[in-house]
């Protein structure tokens, strides 16, 4: 017998289960009934979300090379402040909330991993390119996913773990319970968001302590050139909580392959030269820090191991791209929706006829922008435009089945090979030099941003699949997300670079965008290229295959500076504890999820107040307040900062982990 629909404050029982034939799932909201869903308030919070989320996610992933996922805290905010509202039929609404919010951190991993090497390859950038490359990339992945939505969230029921959406899913059901939870956020997201400020704003303490503190680190460093670093940030540990103790483990492992075998290893056999070595060195190896010696050769062999992880996750999604151009000619030329979907609001799309107009005016206004603000011709231009839409195209699903199957999207190997694939052919047609790296790296942007909206999207798509939104609403005002999210992160990276810079000592990270800049400056400038360090670095990654070691997130760990992986292991060790404590599951699991709020809060505070401090420094370069001259550099950079850096840490650690046990199963 059919009921009306579950209870509204609870999933289905095959919400999670493959259904057997002639079963069917009834989502939270029922088919057959209209709920509020795009309402003022709806759209205003969602657009609130989506440019809060932009800023924080692109300190975030320039601070640290990750871009945390947004759509979990923001889910979290959309209950909180429905509660507060006492708003009625609040469900449909908080899903236009997450999905039009959540289009902030997917939009800023397609503009971070690529548009800052314009910068530090000392290239012209523009805010209307980057504000163009991410709004159009952006159209480009919703368009493309659309035509897959039934096959991704209706057909593979069951089947696709959808671990991401699975958690904003229950969170918004919790919150037709109630909105506590995101009380524990906001708190968290003080307590982070102050603890950084502090020492960032004002040097309380160090952010970097290092072994170098003690006397026998210093003679480590200087003679053995071994140092162990870590960064103190509330944000860096609260990404390893979320990241989990295994991956973060691997990470790290990464990590302490570079610094504490390749780094000495380098100084061991190069120290007893009588010049540089390598077209970039300046300075004998006798003569390098530590930190000199990763810049200069190890962090070579992390890009080869990147560019050798993405290679290998391509190869083995080579199923789902050649099954791409079927899927999607089925679906948009011989498009058949049977009678009872044509009446179910749950499994309404925009029409595909409006997805191919659609994609034909984005292909266009994509053409017009390469034409007049990228590459010199319009031969050019019609190369660069069928490079992005074809690899955009084959590797929409590849974006979307890995997120569906692991909650993470392999946008930046996939990046990677589109910046080698689009050097190599734009050099063929008369291309490169500075015009060529511009030309690839917003090509690259391009693609980037439209494999990441798309890899996002599907999670948007599921949520509202499982809770019984309407997909076609959800599609239209994701574009006005992504829209305001292009907006709002080309104006942080402009205020970044100002208050920061992405070259020298004290520039934002920026790991992946350095990536690129490294790999495409040889191809398009016939400059000597490192490629013996690249190779050991490929090697690398194909026996972690063998050892069945997942190579992209060991390569990272190579790549990227070691103070901002070793904190990851310190969070990671939280939620391995307090998951494990009992042998009451519930328990367990409440604990952890209090935990993973209360590191979601310090992810979203310290990267929220990151901004806040770098737009006080960008207005000080205006109007010179004094705001930087608030800085305690002397103490900061000492020993005994350092020991306040390890004690300030201690404490966050005690902290996070007495609130996280004090979760309490329902």
């Amino acid at each position: 017998m059919k009921q009306d629909g579950p209870s509204m404050s609870a999933l289905p029982e095959n919400a999670y289960k493959e259904l057997k034939k002639g079963e069917e799932y009834r989502p939270i909201m029922a088919p057959e009934k209209t709920y509020p869903e795009v309402t003022v308030w709806s759209v205003t919070w969602g657009l609130i979300m989506a440019v809060l989320f932009s800023a924080a996610a692109a300190y975030s992933g320039l601070k640290i090379g990750q871009v945390f996922e947004a759509a979990i805290p923001i889910a979290i905010l959309a209950v909180g402040l429905t509660t507060v509202a006492k708003k009625k039929n609040g469900l449909g609404q908080n899903v236009i909330i997450q999905s039009i919010g959540a289009a902030s951190g997917v939009i800023v991993a397609g503009a971070i991993f690529t548009i800052p090497a314009l910068y530090i390859l000392a290239l012209p950038a523009s805010y209307f390119q980057m504000f163009m490359a991410s709004t159009l990339g952006g159209f480009l992945g919703i368009l493309f996913l659309i035509p897959f939505r039934k096959y991704f969230v209706k057909d593979m029921h069951g089947t696709l773990p959808f671990p991401e959406a699975t958690a904003t899913t229950e969170i918004l059901v919790a919150g037709e319970k109630g909105g506590k939870q995101a009380m524990v956020l906001v708190v968290s997201g003080i307590i982070g968001g102050l603890f950084d400020f502090i020492f960032s704003a004002f040097g309380a303490w160090s952010e970097v302590i290092t072994t170098r503190m003690f006397g026998w680190g210093q003679v480590l460093s200087d003679k053995l050139k071994m140092v162990f670093k870590v960064d103190v940030s509330a944000m860096v540990f609260g990404l390893g909580y979320i990241i989990g103790l295994k991956y973060a483990a691997i990470i790290a492992a990464g990590s302490f392959l570079s610094w504490f075998v390749m780094v000495p290893l380098v100084y061991e056999i190069g120290q007893h030269l009588s010049g540089p070595l390598g077209a970039t060195a300046t300075k004998l190896i006798s003569q390098m820090s530590p930190e000199e010696i990763f810049r200069t050769y190890v962090r070579q062999i992390g890009i080869g191991g990147i560019a050798m992880a993405g290679i290998i996750g391509i190869i083995r999604s080579s199923k789902i791209i050649a099954g791409a151009f079927s899927l999607a000619y089925k679906e948009i030329a011989h498009h058949k929706t049977d009678s009872e979907e044509k009446t179910l609001r749950t499994q309404t799309d925009i029409r595909m006829l409006w997805v191919v107009v659609l994609i034909l005016l984005t292909a266009i206004a994509i053409f017009a922008f390469f034409v007049l603000g990228v590459v010199p011709t319009l031969g050019q231009a019609i190369v660069s435009l069928l490079v992005v839409t074809i690899i955009s195209f084959l590797f929409t699903t590849v974006a979307a089945n890995a997120t569906a199957i692991v909650g993470t999207n392999p946008v930046s190997g996939m990046t990677l090979m589109t910046l080698i694939l689009s050097s190599l052919v734009l050099t063929q047609i008369g291309l490169n030099g500075n015009s060529g790296m511009v030309s690839a790296l917003i090509i690259g942007g391009v693609v980037c941003t439209a494999l990441s909206v798309a890899g996002g999207f599907v999670t948007d798509l599921k949520v509202g699949y499982w809770l019984g939104s309407t997909p076609k609403k959800q599609e239209m005002w994701k574009f006005l997300g992504v829209l305001v999210s292009a907006a709002t992160v080309g104006g942080v990276i402009l205020i970044l670079n100002q208050a920061y810079g992405f070259t020298g000592d004290q520039a934002m990270v920026a790991p992946q965008a350095n990536a690129m800049a490294a790999v495409i400056k040889p191809l398009m400038s016939n400059a000597q290229t490192p490629w013996v360090l690249y190779i050991v670095g490929a090697v690398i990654a194909l026996l972690l295959v063998i050892l069945k070691v997942p190579p992209l997130a060991f390569a990272l760990g190579m790549y990227i500076p070691q103070e901002l992986n070793t904190p990851l292991v310190f969070g990671g060790i939280v939620a391995w504890f307090v998951s494990t404590r009992t042998t009451n599951e519930k328990l367990n699991n409440a604990r952890f999820q209090r935990g993973t709020l209360i590191a979601s809060g310090f992810i979203a505070g310290g990267a929220l107040f990151g901004v806040f401090n770098a737009f006080l420094k960008f207005i000080d370069q205006q109007w010179s307040f004094g705001y930087t001259n608030w800085y305690f550099t002397s103490w900061a950079e000492s020993t005994n900062g350092e020991i306040a850096g390890l004690a300030a840490f201690a404490l966050l650690f005690a902290y996070a982990l007495w609130d996280s046990m004090r979760g309490k199963e329902e």
